[in-house]
């Protein structure tokens, strides 16, 4: 009698998942197929994290444009490359000097975070030769638009960044900027750029009210000069460091960062973060060699990406929903769910999906958003009403219509999967 009803219920239950599968691949064919999509390229891809049951497969084989998507990847290669607290140094003791070299840690003397344990180290130290000349990657990623080097979302990448890379200017009495050191370096007009392209001289007008970041102009000498402005010491740089074991320092937690890069879509920290992965695997800093690392010894995917940079601004990025789902289900399974979803905006609550995907009243949306010209994905959690966890990736490329309209259409066929399934 009791197996019975074991059956009874188990046969309800799967024509109910059978029922509302077949509502949402109807309901989802019916709005992807309408004439707004007629001229873009649209993927959707919808699984059943704990059964892996495909709910809704369009173009999910099919390469895109992911945009900062592309972070997912990042965050996925951090976790399995960095410890729980962010490398800051390499260095090695001799005698009375202290050779340090840099390992890409984006948090030294950052505005949003408060690492003051690297400065504090060294401070301790009357003599410090610093080497800088153990990075690969050229400071801006292949593919990244030339002409938006003087804007906040593309500072250059290297191996010892201070301040983010970026000049921070804002009005009070007169113009402050961060670092002091370019403080001779602001021209008071109003101009189409923000900054020079071969130099570093800012424009910002004392009668702007609001507050920028600039990136700036970076090189070996303006590191050493900065550097020992915030040590108010001399500092030496040298060709190469001893061939000696070197010791590690650290600075923040890593979690801390990896949320800062995801919630606020933070380019900078994500192109860091792969430089910082790299510094696990050899001596030599290149983003390549992490992003060949994990695809080859971590990853394994049926649909290889092109996967060129950390941060999305590349169009030369191209990956599939379904290697989207994939490294969101395999995060899914070795990431306790309560960590993993605090790395994730949460719809209408935080980050970057403050204003979208609200819930009634529980955020039902933990996900990546990907912005370029013509450009939006979204890849990430849903929540069902039945309580069910949801992994999914929904890439739009080359539309013409606004950014908003796709995303309320998008927001449509979300709610509808998680109030139907």
């Amino acid at each position: 009698m009791k197996k019975n009803i074991v059956y009874t219920l188990l046969f309800a239950l799967l024509i109910g998942c059978t029922s509302s599968k077949k509502i949402i691949q109807k309901g989802t064919g019916s709005i992807l197929s309408s004439s707004f999509y007629d001229n873009q390229f649209t993927g959707l891809l919808v699984v059943n994290t704990q059964n892996q049951d495909t709910l809704f497969n369009f173009n999910g084989k099919k390469y895109f444009t992911p945009a900062s998507n592309t972070k997912i990847f990042t965050l996925f290669s951090s976790l399995n490359l960095l410890p729980d607290s962010i490398p800051s140094l390499k260095y090695i003791l001799r005698n009375d000097t202290l050779y340090a070299e840099g390992v890409g840690d984006p948090t030294l003397n950052h505005s949003y975070f408060n690492n003051t344990k690297t400065v504090a180290f060294l401070k301790q130290y009357d003599n410090i030769a610093l080497h800088l000349n153990n990075i690969k990657d050229e400071k801006y990623g292949p593919g990244w638009a030339w002409d938006d080097y003087g804007y906040y979302y593309q500072p250059e990448k290297g191996a010892f960044p201070l301040y983010g890379n970026v000049a921070t200017l804002f009005n009070t009495n007169s113009t402050t900027i961060t670092p002091t050191y370019f403080k001779d370096s602001v021209v008071n007009i109003n101009y189409i750029r923000n900054r020079d392209l071969e130099r570093n001289r800012f424009y910002f007008s004392t009668k702007r009210k609001d507050t920028i970041e600039i990136p700036f102009q970076t090189d070996s000498t303006l590191t050493r000069i900065l550097l020992e402005n915030i040590l108010r010491k001399k500092i030496v740089l040298i060709a190469k460091m001893p061939v000696e074991k070197k010791e590690v320092l650290f600075s923040i937690p890593t979690d801390t960062v990896l949320k800062r890069m995801m919630h606020e879509s933070d380019n900078f920290i994500a192109e860091q973060l792969l430089i910082l992965g790299s510094s696990t695997l050899s001596d030599t800093l290149s983003s390549a060699k992490a992003r060949e690392y994990i695809l080859e010894n971590e990853l394994r995917l049926k649909q290889p990406p092109r996967w060129v940079d950390g941060s999305g601004l590349s169009r030369y990025n191209l990956f599939t929903p379904e290697s989207m789902v994939s490294v969101l289900s395999t995060l899914y399974s070795e990431i306790p769910r309560e960590r993993l979803f605090d790395f994730f905006p949460a719809g209408g609550v935080t980050g970057t999906l403050e204003d979208w995907y609200t819930g009634n009243p529980d955020p039902y949306i933990y996900a990546k958003s990907g912005s370029l010209g013509n450009t939006y994905c979204l890849s990430g959690y849903l929540i069902t009403k039945s309580g069910k966890t949801l992994v999914f990736s929904f890439m739009n490329n080359h539309f013409r219509q606004s950014s908003t309209d796709v995303k309320k259409r998008m927001q449509l066929v979300l709610e509808n999967i998680r109030d139907t399934y």
